[in-house]
């Protein structure tokens, strides 16, 4: 398999996801300390494969999709670490998470989750950012002031919820994906030693994509003038898309440059930002992360072989 394809993942709780071109697979680390996983293979559909390879536009659908598998994924993690193993036949029975009405529910759930979310990072900063209108007259600076408050919600939000024992193990696991992404890409075996050498950073991340909306949206939004506060608040919600699509861009473009020594700073917004969404994970965690990462290229490779055609060659970014 290519070693140059750019997998993605995201942290669960007690585990690790990792996409390949045909599979998602989640690795968690049950009480009794074995790895349970769970697999779901990717659906072919011409339309969102279609809309994949269009700029701009590519970056909005792989936001969407990736809420969607990652909630299912969340979900399977959730109700599965903390079960007693002597259950596992009756929980199984009762409770898997591929039935089609969880399936639906938990993505339906995850997007609107998304949509929640940026609605409120976007409407709540430009409200706040208009008191300062008074003194203000540039709109680039308006729009300086509305990003830095932007930051300073989005720097206490994450500060508060890091404290909690299970977010900070979240974000173990967080660091645990990159340094897995970051050992492969440099092409080194995948032991626990190996791994835990590099770091747990990676330009390709979705907190580096928050950074890139912010950063991206002062600059867009500077190109269209407001006079009121409503007026600037349906501008910021009409233009999300906007600058959604463009931060993808943004964020791809970067990662790319990475290895040029005077361009590699792009990235650096985005690989600042993660050091509060990732910590230093222990041997067990990078274990996780590494079996989720083998397991999902083994079966891949299997697919890839049964179904060649139409496999997605821009997997996407790690979250």
């Amino acid at each position: 398999m290519d070693k140059n394809v750019n997998y993605g993942g995201q942290a669960v709780i007690e585990g690790v996801m990792f996409g390949g071109k045909k599979i998602y697979v989640t690795a968690i680390r049950r009480k009794n300390h074995e790895i349970d996983y769970y697999y779901e293979e990717k659906k072919p559909n011409q339309r969102l494969a279609f809309l994949k390879k269009i700029p701009f536009i590519r970056g909005i659908v792989a936001l969407i999709e990736a809420s969607a598998n990652g909630s299912k994924h969340l979900n399977f993690a959730a109700e599965r670490y903390d079960v007693d193993p002597e259950q596992d036949h009756e929980v199984a029975e009762n409770s898997k998470p591929s039935t089609l009405t969880m399936i639906l529910g938990v993505a339906a759930i995850g997007v609107l989750s998304l949509i929640v979310g940026k609605l409120i990072f976007t409407v709540v900063p430009a409200a706040l950012a208009t008191f300062f209108d008074r003194w203000v007259e540039s709109l680039i600076l308006r729009n300086l002031i509305e990003g830095a408050i932007k930051i300073g919600l989005l720097l206490i939000y994450i500060i508060s919820i890091s404290q909690t024992p299970l977010i900070k193990r979240l974000f173990q696991y967080h660091g645990a994906e990159h340094k897995v992404i970051n050992a492969f890409e440099a092409g080194v075996e995948l032991t626990v030693k190996n791994v835990q050498r590099f770091s747990t950073l990676h330009y390709r991340c979705g907190s580096s994509f928050i950074v890139f909306t912010v950063l991206v949206g002062v600059v867009i939004y500077s190109f269209f003038p407001y006079d009121t506060i409503w007026e600037r608040i349906i501008q910021r919600i009409v233009l999300l898309p906007v600058v959604i699509g463009v931060s993808y861009e943004t964020l791809q473009y970067t990662n790319k440059l990475r290895e040029i020594p005077l361009l590699k700073f792009l990235g650096y917004p985005g690989l600042w930002m993660q050091k509060l969404t990732t910590k230093e994970p222990d041997d067990y965690q990078v274990e996780v992360a590494i079996a989720s990462f083998q397991k999902m290229r083994e079966l891949d490779e299997q697919l890839l072989k049964q179904s060649p055609a139409d496999s997605d060659e821009n997997i996407g970014m790690c979250h």
